[in-house]
């Protein structure tokens, strides 16, 4: 079933937490060396490793490390030794595809986790298709990556096997969020922002037509350049529209600078995006106070997962210099469920990893199971996560806290 009108309320998981312990020393390219002889298999990650949305990619690049070291410590898979590679792909889908090539022509690399962007990802699937090579996003939530360019119509058909992702889509957030907008916050009249991005205008998108079935009104809509700062003109429209709300599809250097604007036009309403802005970033990048803003984001609060308590403690305790940020214990989990699978056919196969290891492992991937950082972690028919817990986070005194977490069911 694909209509989902219905948010029920679930308690969070509380067992089978992965036990975790830092260890092993990182080389200068952030990658794990702890190495004891036998069969190396690497681990790619791609994310945004430099440039305006780097704190969410170092925590996506570090959550992987962390889980070959834990992998490695504990000596997971008997004869292995795992270790990453680790590339930036600048947030753009041209760097993204040459980085797929790379990663492909590495013949140890038998996993990649990445990457952050939805747009990056649609220039890498093929590559990593047609290489028999898995990939696990951690963040990205375009329906299309999994379901086909027809999701929309009902039509699911999965483009890639070898994709998979930790983090729900954006069919399930974006309904969730304009749930919450009108449902919870009581807002009627939004006006409906997107950067024209993959992920922004498809985030957008859903959230309007579920809060247009809902009741609501989207008084107009505009979009803004990724990378630019001056967004007046659009804040001006949204100040004469007679919004109550802005829901923004985006990352959180527009968001942030867009919140700020709307605000100083003189519209004192709440500015509301996805997962893209809920980072501190999309505060500081406000030189207006925007408490009441709203964000939604995939999974429950990972403070507040008791399955989460071991990773944060042994992120700490790594010392990285960068947080784990809001993909960490998905990143983790994507790279153990690669771990996982890589264990599942060693063990098929003696003791050692096979000639075809990478078409193993795909195959593999749709059998992994396991209670995670975030909880627990398999993947259905499509490579998406059975996971569809999300949470609404607002600004409160300067920073996101969380208000409602919730399950988004079918």
């Amino acid at each position: 079933m694909r209509n989902r009108s219905l948010l029920v309320l679930t308690t969070v998981i509380t067992t089978g937490a992965l036990t975790l312990t830092a260890c092993g020393s990182r080389d200068d390219k952030g990658g794990s060396d702890n190495s004891k002889g036998g069969t190396t298999v690497v681990i790619g990650v791609d994310a945004p490793l430099t440039g305006s949305l780097s704190a969410l990619g170092q925590g996506i690049k570090n959550s992987v490390d962390l889980a070959v070291q834990t992998a490695n410590k504990n000596n997971e898979v008997p004869g292995v030794t795992f270790k990453i590679e680790a590339l930036d792909d600048q947030a753009t889908p041209a760097t993204g595809k040459a980085n797929a090539t790379k990663l492909v022509g590495i013949k140890d690399v038998l996993g990649v986790v990445g990457p952050l962007n939805s747009g990056v990802s649609q220039s890498m699937q093929a590559d990593f298709d047609k290489a028999n090579l898995t990939q696990v996003s951690p963040a990205n939530t375009n329906p299309s990556l999994s379901q086909g360019d027809n999701w929309g119509k009902g039509e699911f058909k999965r483009p890639f096997k070898t994709y998979f992702r930790t983090a729900t889509t954006d069919v399930v957030q974006g309904k969730f969020a304009a749930n919450y907008l009108f449902n919870d916050a009581k807002k009627r009249k939004v006006f409906v922002v997107n950067d024209k991005q993959t992920y922004g205008a498809g985030l957008a998108a859903i959230f309007s037509d579920e809060f247009k079935r809902l009741g609501g009104t989207v008084v107009d809509t505009d979009s803004v350049t990724v990378k630019e700062t001056d967004f007046s003109s659009t804040a001006n429209k949204i100040k004469g529209s007679g919004a109550d709300s802005v829901y923004f599809g985006g990352q959180y250097p527009e968001g942030g600078l867009l919140s700020d604007q709307v605000k100083k036009a003189g519209a004192k309403i709440p500015t509301m995006g996805g997962d893209g802005i809920y980072d501190p970033e999309f505060i500081k990048a406000s030189g207006e106070a925007n408490d009441g803003d709203l964000a939604t984001s995939v999974g429950y609060p990972v403070e507040k997962l008791p399955t989460a308590k071991k990773f944060i403690a042994d992120y700490q305790a790594a010392g990285f210099k960068d947080p784990y940020a809001a993909y960490g214990g998905y990143s983790y989990d994507a790279a153990w469920s690669i771990i996982q699978a890589v264990k599942s056919v060693v063990a098929a196969n003696n003791g050692k990893v096979p000639a075809d290891a990478r078409a193993k492992v795909t195959e593999a991937m749709a059998k992994v199971s396991f209670e995670g950082v975030t909880g627990k972690v398999s993947f259905d028919e499509y490579g998406d996560t059975t996971n569809k817990q999300l949470t609404v986070y607002q600004v409160k005194n300067g920073a996101w806290a969380d208000v409602k977490s919730a399950t988004f069911e079918d």
